[in-house]
């Protein structure tokens, strides 16, 4: 299988590169865009700040081919923010891959949200043979509820933790950092 991690300067990528290693696969780093229509599974993930990193997704080029790809995607963190139409962060227009606006954490929450929080009213085969359980989340801003949600969590209020659209899927929380319960949900999008 040929499995390809979206390096595009703003991606936790060793770590999930080493997560998918774990599982008994191997992992491309690339920004080259024939590499990555080419793959049969895409993960885009993301570290950082929207707007930059919009700006680095762009200079590589992969902006352009990343909604039009036909093969399972899944994004990670604020690779699903970018995924998304728009986000508060920077004011930032996105893929438009998910129809939604990614807003900021506000009511005098605590942000970043970090560390491990409930995932539930899990739809989708990405969480074949799980139950609510918990992930590793680090972000201060997030998805609303809407038709596209696969999973949801709460803090301060319910949002969602999971996106999916066609054969795209985004993730909030961190898979590789997630233990054996993030390893099973790489294990499920692998075997899409």
């Amino acid at each position: 299988m040929n499995i390809v991690i979206i390096d595009y300067g703003a991606g936790n990528i060793q770590s999930i590169k080493f997560a998918i290693n774990r599982l008994g696969y191997e992992a491309t780093l690339t920004h080259d865009v024939e590499e990555i229509q080419a793959a049969d599974k895409v993960i885009f993930p993301g570290v950082g700040e929207a707007s930059s990193a919009m700006k680095k997704l762009r200079a590589s080029g992969v902006d352009v081919i990343l909604s039009k790809l036909e093969q399972p995607v899944l994004g990670i963190c604020l690779g699903m923010q970018l995924m998304c139409s728009f986000s508060e962060e920077g004011n930032t227009k996105g893929l438009g891959i998910f129809d939604v606006d990614v807003l900021r954490f506000s009511n005098g929450l605590k942000v970043p949200q970090i560390g491990w929080n409930k995932i539930e009213n899990l739809k989708s085969e990405l969480f074949k043979g799980l139950k609510d359980d918990y992930v590793y989340l680090v972000h201060s801003f997030y998805a609303p509820i809407d038709d596209e949600a696969i999973a949801t969590s709460t803090y301060g209020l319910r949002y969602s933790t999971a996106l999916k659209k066609d054969n795209f899927y985004g993730v909030q929380f961190h898979p590789e950092k997630s233990g054996d319960y993030g390893a099973r949900i790489l294990e499920n999008f692998l075997k899409l």
